[in-house]
């Protein structure tokens, strides 16, 4: 086997990748040889003799599979947390997720003249301090304070699945053959 280490670095130049990406035709290793000049090498890349390798990258095929775990809730137990809660979920997003659902919820009352100026400034001070826990929450505050007509009084209708199950009941109790003892 012939030295190319002259030749090796002269591609390496020529392509301008490193020497370990020449690739040399082994079938032509004695044209190679040959090539001193770096005209001589230059025709031999230019006939695909000497070629430059393709660059090796990491593959991203284990990085997608545990993106993919991530997404369907794998992978965020305790064990793989870094930094404390407020890090992975900041108090402030928390407090405008919280938030904006209850002045949303204020400003349609008050717009739709459910409840009065006073009583949107009331309640929107006491969301502002944090009285409710979320927009259910508020809404309910405002029904047990009777704020919200009409519906703190009127208890929830039975759905009509649940009206229908005693005469169901009662239906099938007189189908029913009666014991004798």
């Amino acid at each position: 086997m012939t030295d190319l280490r002259n030749q090796v670095r002269l591609a390496s130049e020529i392509l301008g990748v490193g020497q370990t990406r020449v690739w040399i035709d082994p079938l032509h290793a004695d044209d190679v040889a040959e090539a001193v000049t770096r005209a001589d090498v230059r025709k031999l890349v230019h006939k695909g003799t000497i070629r430059a390798l393709q660059a090796q990258g990491v593959s991203r095929a284990r990085a997608n599979k545990i993106a993919i775990q991530k997404e369907s809730g794998r992978r965020r137990g305790p064990g793989s947390r870094k930094g404390a809660s407020g890090a992975r979920d900041p108090r402030k997003r928390r407090w405008i997720q919280t938030i904006r659902p209850q002045r949303e919820v204020l400003k349609g009352l008050r717009d739709a003249k459910e409840i009065t100026p006073a009583q949107y400034r009331k309640y929107y001070l006491k969301a502002k301090g944090g009285s409710f826990r979320s927009r259910n929450h508020l809404l309910s505050h405002l029904r047990t304070d009777g704020v919200l007509k009409g519906e703190a009084t009127a208890p929830a209708a039975p759905a009509p699945a649940k009206a229908a199950k005693p005469a169901k009941a009662a239906k099938k109790a007189a189908k029913k053959p009666k014991k004798e003892e």
